[in-house]
């Protein structure tokens, strides 16, 4: 049998991590709390038919981010039904379009193209973002068509400079005015870099359509905006001074509708750029070395104006988000995704006249954690982690409660019918029969008329003949 070329191991290899990451789609359950809350919020707004303000209860706005990572979980859930895979499935094709706008990016620059793809779809943060009901891969497909439409337009192609302002659109809609803060440090830097401080706004002037392409931007995106102030009054205040200021200066933020504001140490998003990058941030160092050391020892591969400029600019769009929240303590490690397809970029152009090193195995073994984490989420963890195993536990198709806390989970595989009280004495009277979820804690000072079916970590399932039903006393 003939041997396959790079060419085509290099095929074999993408598809081998994206299809992996598709196909594991369905395979755990929605974990609390991030996934299954917009998960559930998904799943109501096509319950009720809100399609302006997403929801995080019934008849409770959720004023946290703008509406497009529901839209997409939702529309999906209108084609596929619900499921794991059809609210996830909207974020892995987002994926498939980023690696499509850097592989156009890779090509018109001379870059490898397959090695840019398999690192950029093997790097942690991006492989379990492709399948995460979160509001990062929309974001970051918004900004991978930013940052790609300005160069390729700086570089003269006016008409990418449009196709840069919709992904700052999508960037709006996918996470808010977070998106052009990133885009303008990134754009910023390399401009500041490459020009000093005053040439390059008159450039700017000359060589983008900036009226023009800005007016395509809030033609676009301003319009959610305004109609969700009319639905939901305060939405405006909150969102842009609430979650774009307040959040990230104030570690002590007591105005979060929705939960608690992070406290990490200022300067931790760099950490967690290393860990998310993996495996890939650990050739950066070498591909630094090879860019700005090793090339001028060799007049063969002296960088040239083109090349620097590019080899900056991929840097200045790597950090752009680190810059962003160097200072803030309220971060999680899937900020640093929008920064990822420069790392992948700028890696391949480090190694432009050969293979990565063990490009082929590296992205292999990626894909073969990733399935081991599956697998151990499904067959253990994933209990703990979710309310499904729980509520498929019941037998019958009986009310059930959660007492004192219904997490996220349970509100989307129950279909919003598990109801949340503070006392059993808020039991429907006429629930004769029902099922409980309550602490651990609780089943073992004995919930009368109720037996234990099943429990997790956490909380326990009963199954309650109701007569009196009252916690008995300890």
């Amino acid at each position: 049998m003939r041997a396959l070329s790079t060419g085509q191991k290099s095929i074999a290899v993408l598809l081998l991590v994206v299809l992996t990451r598709l196909l594991l789609l369905p395979l755990y359950p929605l974990m609390d709390t991030t996934e299954a809350r917009y998960g559930e919020m998904a799943r109501l707004m096509v319950e009720t038919g809100n399609w302006i303000t997403p929801l995080f209860d019934y008849d409770v706005p959720f004023w946290g981010k703008p509406p497009l990572h529901t839209w997409m979980s939702a529309a999906s859930i209108v084609l596929l039904g619900v499921s794991e895979f059809a609210v996830r499935f909207p974020h892995w094709i987002a994926a498939m379009l980023t690696l499509a706008v850097v592989a156009v990016f890779a090509n018109k620059q001379r870059l490898p193209v397959l090695p840019s793809l398999i690192i950029l779809a093997s790097t942690a943060v991006f492989i379990v973002s492709a399948g995460a009901v979160m509001t990062d891969m929309a974001l970051t497909l918004g900004l991978t068509m930013a940052m790609v439409g300005f160069f390729l337009c700086w570089q003269g192609e006016v008409r990418w400079g449009y196709f840069g302002f919709i992904g700052l659109a999508i960037g709006l809609l996918a996470k808010g005015p977070v998106a052009l803060v990133i885009f303008a440090i990134g754009t910023g830097l390399w401009l500041l870099w490459q020009y000093g401080v005053f040439r390059p706004w008159k450039l700017l002037w000359q060589r983008t359509p900036l009226v023009s392409g800005l007016l395509l931007m809030l033609i676009i995106a301003l319009p959610w905006y305004v109609l969700a102030e009319n639905a939901t009054p305060g939405f405006l205040n909150y969102f842009i001074v609430g979650e774009h200021w307040s959040r990230f200066v104030d570690s002590g933020w007591q105005g979060d509708l929705y939960g608690s504001a992070h406290d990490q140490t200022r300067g931790t998003i760099w950490l967690y750029f290393l860990g998310a990058a993996l495996p890939w941030s650990a050739f950066l160092p070498q591909a630094l070395y090879k860019i700005y050391v090793e090339a001028p020892k060799h007049s063969d591969k002296q960088l040239n104006s083109n090349d620097s400029a590019l080899a900056s600019y991929l840097i200045c769009w790597m950090i752009a988000p680190m810059v962003l929240f160097t200072l803030a303590g309220n971060i999680l490690p899937a900020y640093v995704l929008p920064g990822i397809p420069a790392l992948a970029l700028l890696i391949t152009f480090a190694w432009r006249g050969s293979l990565v090193p063990h490009l082929h195995k590296v992205a292999i073994a990626i894909a073969a954690l990733l399935m081991i984490a599956v697998a151990v989420i499904h067959f253990g963890s994933g209990k703990d982690k979710s309310e499904r195993w729980l509520l498929q536990q019941r037998t019958e198709m009986l009310p059930t409660y959660y007492l004192d806390k219904r997490p996220f989970s349970a509100r989307f595989y129950s279909a919003g019918k598990a109801k949340e009280i503070i006392s059993l004495a808020e039991v429907n009277h006429n629930d004769t029969r029902y099922y409980l979820v309550v602490h651990n804690s609780k089943i073992e000072l004995g919930v009368e008329d109720c037996e234990k079916v099943a429990n997790n970590k956490d909380r326990g399932l009963l199954y309650c003949s109701r007569s009196s039903s009252v916690l008995s006393k300890p």
